[in-house]
């Protein structure tokens, strides 16, 4: 069955043109195998006139069987003077050998006069005879009309001259452009409603985010009877982006209740987008509407008692329908509903009754104000609140540790000796690292060994410093942040001191401690 609302996705050809994006031709193709299994209907692959790449792309991409969606390729109308036949690019366009050809054209009477140099007629018949040529050779045909609300509030009939050139040539879907993204929705609707009075053929919205009315302008359209929507995983894009399908797609589907792609695909919607996200090799942004990390994240203690009662109270709906979860930070604004769910999803018994719940957060506050962080440190908040509630035995102590550099052979050499206790017994080794945490970590890990095989697969996978005061010069407080694995499980866990080297320890330490606890 045809959906209500058709999803387009450029991420591969106007995304590529975003501030620090790059693919190869094996990333573009990666990305379009994973949109067709996520169930978009339109994957346009580049613009095959205007790199080597993109042409390369198109080779390879014939190879491939789509099951969902059609592929497209992009480019321009017919240059001017010049006959569609003998258009090189337009040429290239057919030999890219894709169901589905996009092209744009010039709306604006200003674009048409100062940037082609050409005039009005000639660049209708350029709109004309290229969708007619397209047309003539099997291609289903998407009209991007350029600047098509800035050109209408400039010259409306000269404007809706151009839209009703393509659909009279034959063109199956006239998209209307926002494209240097200054429209407001209003705008966008009441023109959006105008070019359904004028035209047949099912109409399309492609809108920027300059204003940061992207989305917004894109339902705008979508309420008013466009069918057809443009736009890029994660907002990629130039400037300041194109309208996000990450965002568009559960508002058009849970919110405008209206059919887009496959019910299942919504559950993988924040797999989707840290999928393009690695590809383009960009830290995904935990502010991203309903795929971010921090999209159902409670912080304050009165939004968190609430959401304990009635998750509806501060969340506009389950997480789990576009594959997000539920977040409880801990930080100086927590209450006691804070620390109760977050120790239950940490897997710790505590409930609101627990007698020893009013130290923990005390603790916890006192912490934050010293400059400890739990937000990205879940595995100190666990062992926090395990010492607390003294449900578990330590699993070991430090008693010393010593750490040093020395030249040798023209290089610096880091030494770490360290001294811990396990039942009475006492283990005291010494490492080599590239560096003083490095051989600290190791000399760690090297002496509990002896007492605790598993911490042989205890990886460090991350390491941040961040300096809290500075304006105390080299005297500053020091926060360490690591990230820890096992292979299977990833924990944070946090040290705060004036000694980079003793934060670094206590980070080193909880991360050893969380997983002995955690594992008994």
């Amino acid at each position: 069955m045809r959906p209500e609302v058709e999803i387009y996705d450029t991420t591969l050809r106007d995304g590529s043109q975003g501030e620090g994006i790059n693919f190869s031709v094996a990333d573009k193709l990666r990305i379009a195998e994973r949109l067709d299994a996520f169930g978009v209907h339109y994957i346009e692959g580049g613009w095959p006139g205007s790199n080597p790449k993109d042409i390369e792309f198109f080779a390879e991409a014939k190879r491939k069987k789509f099951k969902n969606a059609k592929l497209a390729a992009f480019g321009s109308t017919r240059r001017k003077g010049v006959r569609v036949e003998d258009d090189e690019q337009v040429q290239l366009l057919l030999d890219a050998a894709t169901p589905v050809v996009t092209i744009y054209g010039k709306t604006s009477m200003l674009h048409v006069k100062e940037v082609l140099r050409t005039t009005p007629a000639e660049n209708l018949a350029m709109i004309a005879d290229t969708v007619r040529h397209l047309k003539s050779h099997g291609k289903f045909v998407v009209y991007d009309a350029e600047h098509a609300f800035d050109g209408y509030k400039l010259d409306a009939k000269y404007a809706i001259a151009t839209w009703k050139a393509a659909e009279d040539a034959g063109a199956d879907i006239i998209v209307l452009c926002d494209t240097n993204g200054g429209s407001l929705p209003a705008e966008v609707a009441a023109i959006t409603k105008v070019a359904q009075q004028n035209l047949k053929k099912p109409i399309g919205m492609h809108t920027h985010d300059d204003s940061g009315l992207g989305v917004a302008n894109a339902l705008a359209g979508l309420e008013v009877g466009a069918t057809h929507v443009q736009g890029t995983i994660n907002g990629y894009g130039e400037r300041t982006g194109n309208c996000n399908l990450t965002s568009v797609i559960p508002n058009v589907a849970i919110k405008m209740k209206k059919s887009c792609v496959p019910e299942r695909s919504l559950r993988q919607l924040k797999e989707l987008s840290q999928f393009v996200d690695e590809i383009a090799n960009l830290r995904p942004s935990p502010r991203q509407p309903w795929v971010g990390s921090a999209a159902f994240s409670h912080k304050g203690g009165t939004h968190v008692n609430a959401v304990q009662k009635l998750v509806s109270s501060y969340e506009h709906i389950d997480p789990s329908l576009v594959g997000n979860s539920r977040t409880v930070l801990i930080s100086d604004l927590a209450g006691r509903s804070n620390i109760v769910m977050k120790a239950q999803e940490l897997g710790i018994k505590l409930s609101n009754d627990t007698p020893e719940l009013k130290a923990i957060l005390n603790r916890i506050k006192q912490l934050e104000h010293e400059g400890y962080e739990f937000e990205a440190a879940a595995g100190s908040l666990a062992v926090l609140i395990r010492k607390a509630l003294q449900h578990s035995r330590l699993p070991f102590k430090v008693h010393g540790y010593h750490v040093s550099m020395r030249g040798e052979g023209g290089k610096s050499v880091c030494e770490a000796t360290i001294k811990v206790q396990v039942d009475g017994k006492q283990a005291h080794t010494v490492a080599e690292g590239d560096g003083p945490v490095n051989a600290l970590d190791k000399a760690l890990r090297e002496a509990l060994a002896e007492f605790y095989p598993q911490v042989k697969k205890i990886k460090l996978t991350d390491y941040k410093v961040r300096i809290l005061d500075s304006g105390t010069g080299t005297a500053a407080k020091t926060r360490v942040l690591i990230e820890s694995s096992d292979g299977k499980d990833e924990w944070g866990t946090v040290g705060v001191d004036d000694n980079i080297i003793e934060a670094s320890l206590q980070a080193l330490v909880d991360s050893m401690e969380y997983r002995l606890m955690k594992k008994g």
